[in-house]
């Protein structure tokens, strides 16, 4: 898994070039690579040499939307290990809950307002780095038990 790669799979162009400035502002690190729609993408991501640490998806594209990209991946075993952030600006109820049904990580809003936008993304992206370094580490140690003074 390459940690530093994140696969944005976005439709529409202005979308991808806000998250491309975001990225770039926020976690110039990061390698963004991206596909605008969802048709062939689980095929793509098993003939990759290291999966991306984090694919964003939006749900609203042509042909095979976010919804059957996400139902296909999560049905490949090999593909456990991806996280999948449903990024996209429905906020429907059925919709989010759709998703976690499905297999989402996490669902994120996209807000229309670029600086809303650039922070909710950071937040997002944040936290699944965080989550992945912490389970790369291993599980904490034990907390070492501390003996009664009574005995």
């Amino acid at each position: 898994m390459d940690l530093s790669s994140v696969l944005v799979v976005e439709d529409n162009l202005e979308d991808a070039e806000a998250i491309e400035r975001a990225l770039r502002h926020t976690h110039p690190e990061l390698r963004p690579e991206f596909t605008t729609r969802g048709d062939g993408l689980v095929e793509q991501l098993l003939d990759r040499e290291a999966l991306p640490g984090l694919v964003l998806l939006d749900l609203n594209m042509p042909g095979l939307d976010g919804h059957g990209v996400l139902t296909e991946l999560r049905a490949r075993p090999e593909l456990d290990d991806v996280t999948v952030v449903v990024f996209t600006s429905s906020t429907s109820p059925a919709e989010v809950d759709a998703c976690y049904a499905a297999g989402a990580d996490s669902y994120v809003y996209k807000p229309v307002n670029f600086t809303l936008f650039r922070t909710v993304l950071k937040g997002a992206i944040d936290y699944w780095q965080a989550s992945r370094s912490a389970t790369s580490h291993g599980p904490p140690p034990p907390v070492p038990r501390q003996q009664s003074s009574d005995a």
